[in-house]
């Protein structure tokens, strides 16, 4: 009896060799990154530009090989007008849309909350916001990514120019750009 289990074992050890996908033996497809970028934003309130840190999150192939997920937490501190600052917590789906080498083109729609100092101390105030935007990514190695970002953004609740001029508020639509690095953790 020992002899035929033996026998039946080494009959199927190429079998169980080779059963295993490839899949497997790299890992799942899921990947996270983390990054860190500089931004440069029009706040959309007065005239000059704010500047400052971004700190952010990439979970890619959530479901679909293209979709997903994109979170960023932004600290526009940086070139204030009297003590004017601007920061926002974002959230939400990502799609790559077009590959090409070693360079991605992703598509985002982000939401969250955005927080704001006004100039010359008129206040401040959190409101919800939206924000479409677009994403290029550069891989300078397995684990190293180069990227540069557009968001615009949509404050609906904000007072925007009607808190400066009488007339009705529009919101405002801070806009601008991001460059910096992310880094694969898995």
């Amino acid at each position: 009896m020992l002899k035929k289990l033996v026998g039946i074992a080494l009959l199927c050890m190429p079998m169980f060799a080779f059963s295993q996908v490839a899949s497997a033996t790299r890992g799942g497809s899921l990947d996270l990154w983390v990054g860190a970028e500089y931004s440069n934003f029009k706040p959309d309130f007065g005239f000059n530009r704010l500047s400052g840190i971004t700190v952010l999150g990439d979970l890619n192939n959530i479901v679909l090989h293209n979709l997903g997920a994109e979170g960023e937490a932004r600290w526009l501190h940086f070139n204030q007008y009297q003590g004017e600052t601007q920061a926002n917590y974002l959230i939400g789906p990502r799609y790559r849309f077009f590959y090409f080498r070693k360079a991605s083109f992703y598509g985002k729609f982000l939401m969250g909350g955005g927080f704001m100092n006004f100039p010359a101390e008129a206040g401040s105030g959190s409101y919800f916001a939206y924000a479409p935007g677009a994403t290029v990514e550069y891989r300078l190695s397995h684990h190293w990514a180069a990227r540069g970002d557009y968001e615009y953004q949509f404050w609906p609740a904000a007072p925007g120019l009607a808190f400066t001029f009488p007339k009705p508020s529009s919101g405002l639509t801070p806009n601008g750009f991001s460059v910096g690095v992310s880094y694969r953790i898995f």
